[in-house]
């Protein structure tokens, strides 16, 4: 089993995806993929986590349609696009071998030929995930978490919509989409295991 967890900054994809591959006893992906990634291909993690969901650059953008990507994977030329590929392979590899709960990293698109797939969005009203996101430590101030949260959020977006072609939070990309502020974590979890159970 593979289950994708996309998530607006803020909304609790991180724990529910933790609690996800607990109840399901599956291995749990987020960051781990950019160490996992790194040492593979023989790059410090730094390299990748400089990357991690971020849309490449216009100016580097263009550099890599119009010329090429430099084949060379070195910290100084390795592009944006060469550490997504990278990690897309890896993404991929781990879903084969061990299934799990993937957080982010565009992985419904990496995986959307996966036969045993349940990919899901979380949302969640502004000044709600600013709250989780003072209540967790990241910001001291509503306020300040309400600009992380467009931040993130903006990163993301533009990170997935340059490697996909799709629209990050869309409906059509996902096969449930999920209001965190109407449910506790637990509550989606078990909506979660009832839909899957539905589909049996």
């Amino acid at each position: 089993m593979v289950i994708v967890v996309g998530r607006q900054f803020g909304s609790g994809g991180r724990k529910i995806g933790k609690m996800l591959a607990e109840r399901f006893q599956l291995p749990y992906y987020d960051k781990e993929i950019l160490s996992k990634s790194a040492e593979r291909y023989g790059f410090s993690p730094d390299i990748f986590a400089k990357y991690d969901e971020k849309r490449p650059s216009a100016l580097r953008a263009l550099f890599a349609h119009s010329f090429g990507v430099p084949e060379v994977y070195t910290s100084s030329s390795m592009s944006g696009e060469k550490i997504y590929e990278a990690q897309g392979m890896v993404i991929r590899d781990l879903a084969e071998e061990n299934g799990g709960v993937f957080v982010g990293r565009s992985a419904d698109y990496i995986l959307r030929d996966y036969p045993d797939l349940l990919s899901i969005f979380l949302h969640a009203p502004i000044e709600h995930r600013a709250r989780a996101i003072v209540d967790r430590g990241d910001a001291t101030t509503v306020e300040q978490g309400i600009e992380q949260a467009r931040k993130l959020d903006s990163n993301r977006e533009n990170f997935y919509n340059y490697f996909t072609g799709r629209r990050w939070g869309h409906c059509d990309n996902y096969h449930l989409s999920l209001d965190a502020s109407r449910l506790s974590a637990e509550q989606i979890v078990d909506v979660i295991c009832a839909y899957l159970q539905g589909k049996k």
